[in-house]
């Protein structure tokens, strides 16, 4: 309630003032009904089932050379509607004689939450209707929103009102270190296509299990949130190729719960996918993965064993993260026909070590949400965690395959070697960008294309010719300079691109075999 402010005023002022209110009836003549709208239907953007939308507005003119007012403004399903109104700074679903001044206008702002297990679908189109009463006609305004159901995933809340947290360790001091998060129960480690998910917090897959995930499931994680596949579990992701290269049926899609066309590229939108140490032969296929704040990170152990595969990744694109596309720790990677596309850091990042075997993959980087300095790809084999403390692991190797390294940055490979530890290399019949002026080849021998033997038919600064890499499209287009260039052994071990294309008889560069439209 506002404060009351007591002031002494006139007799004669109080009746002049209650004159003038009185004016309201004869300067504001009731709307006949011939309103003027910005829209003729409000469209809101899909929501899940029982979580609010955005904010819509709808704006209303009158068209009349006189003040008037709307006796009724209403929803058609009154009270017991999912839609709600904000009219003039007031909320409710119903109101009554509203003012608008002549040739003036007012907006109407509508959100709308509904339950769809009320119905029997689980994807329904929820409609109700804005009505406008005039003295002569009535005006109505149609509402429609597609509410998809879902299986809603989060950590409890105890008595106290405290989040369920999952333990990750311990700090230098002994502290522990928590992350709100819940394990999933055994009848959740079977992720379907018959609804989409949504998870808040970390769901966390228990010791000794495997989160199975089939073609076409979709998994929306709300802001903060991700998956964690801790020690002894796994996580196998059994995505397969769609006919529709738009709507990606098969694929299993990870990307936030923000389903409005606005954030269709917004990046940092949830947290990561985390295999943590002590989780081996994690199995990806046919995933896409976008908007995330780090994509994917493999934590593997020291000391690497290049026998255990943490992940082997297939036919998947990583797009659009804040940080990494693929943050690797000292882990082993195997992926083919893959795309890590865009990051506001390093799209790939080989760190403190590890074992990597990448085959017909595009790393490109052109990120366009702020600056970058890191390039597309990074390798090293040392970890500094101060001033005075540097961990090292040997890189056993990273051999890259009929590659594409591209991005907007003049040099986009970045090989640190600490020669406390192993760093060995392989590049075959790849693309690469990096401005070679002013690089010294005698104190950076890791970069010398020509002279070190790592480097087996490069390709550099070439035309990779995408479609459209900033907004995430990584195909070939026919000025590509790179078409044809793959080694054909390479090309014989992986035959069919990311698209399902054969590409068997004039290899080119990367996940996209180009073909050319008849």
């Amino acid at each position: 309630m506002r404060p009351k402010a007591y002031i002494l005023i006139p007799p004669l002022f109080l009746l002049i003032l209650g004159l003038g209110s009185c004016r309201k009836d004869f300067d504001f003549n009731p709307s006949p009904g011939n309103l003027i709208f910005s829209k003729d239907t409000v469209y809101l953007d899909t929501v899940f089932t029982n979580i609010g939308s955005s904010t819509y507005s709808l704006k209303v003119f009158n068209p009349d050379d006189e003040d008037i007012y709307i006796p009724s403004i209403r929803l058609e399903n009154g009270e017991s509607s999912g839609y709600r109104l904000n009219v003039d700074g007031e909320a409710g679903r119903n109101f009554e004689n509203i003012p608008l001044l002549a040739k003036d206008s007012l907006f109407i702002f509508i959100e709308v939450t509904f339950d769809v297990s009320t119905q029997e679908q689980t994807n329904f189109l929820y409609t109700d209707a804005l009505v406008f009463q005039g003295t002569t006609n009535t005006q109505q305004i149609p509402l429609v929103t597609l509410i998809k159901d879902a299986i809603f995933l989060y950590p409890e809340r105890d008595s106290f009102g405290v989040t369920e947290t999952l333990v990750l360790g311990n700090d230098a001091q002994g502290n522990e270190l928590r992350l709100e998060g819940f394990f999933l129960d055994d009848q959740e480690l079977e992720f379907t296509n018959e609804k989409p998910y949504v998870i808040y917090g970390y769901a966390a897959v228990p010791p000794n299990s495997t989160l199975n995930i089939e073609a076409g499931t979709r998994v929306h994680f709300h802001e903060n949130s991700g998956l964690l596949v801790g020690n002894q579990a796994r996580v196998t992701i059994n995505g397969a190729l769609s006919e529709d290269p738009e709507l990606l049926e098969n694929e299993v899609i990870f990307e936030g719960d923000r389903l409005e066309p606005e954030f269709n590229d917004v990046p940092g939108q949830w947290g990561t996918v985390w295999l943590a140490a002590g989780s081996e032969n994690n199995s990806i296929a046919y995933l896409t993965l976008k908007n995330a704040t780090l994509g994917l990170f493999v934590e593997g152990g020291t000391d690497t064993d290049t026998d255990v595969i943490n992940l082997t990744i297939s036919n998947s694109q990583i797009l659009n993260s804040s940080l990494h596309n693929l943050w690797s720790l000292s882990s082993m990677v195997e992926a083919t026909n893959c795309v890590f596309g865009n990051a506001g850091d390093a799209s790939v990042y080989g760190n403190l070590g590890g074992a990597y075997h990448f085959k017909h993959c595009t790393i490109a980087n052109y990120w366009v949400n702020g600056f970058r300095s890191a390039p597309a790809l990074k390798l090293d084999n040392f970890l500094a965690l101060d001033d005075t403390t540097i961990l090292v692991e040997d890189l056993a190797l990273a051999s890259f395959a009929n590659c594409i390294i591209d991005g907007n940055r003049n040099r986009e490979i970045s090989l640190l070697g600490n020669p406390e530890a192993g760093f060995q290399i392989s590049f075959v019949n790849c693309s690469i960008k990096y401005d070679t002026d002013g690089v010294d080849t005698g104190t950076t021998p890791l970069l010398d294309f020509n002279g070190n033997p790592s480097f087996v038919n490069p390709f550099l600064n070439r035309n990779i010719g995408f479609v459209q890499p900033t907004s995430g499209d990584f195909r070939l287009d026919d000025t590509s300079q790179i078409l044809g260039l793959g080694d054909m052994d390479t090309a014989t071990s992986v035959p069919l691109d990311i698209l399902g294309n054969n590409r068997t008889e004039r290899p080119d560069l990367g996940a996209y075999q180009f073909l050319l439209q008849e």
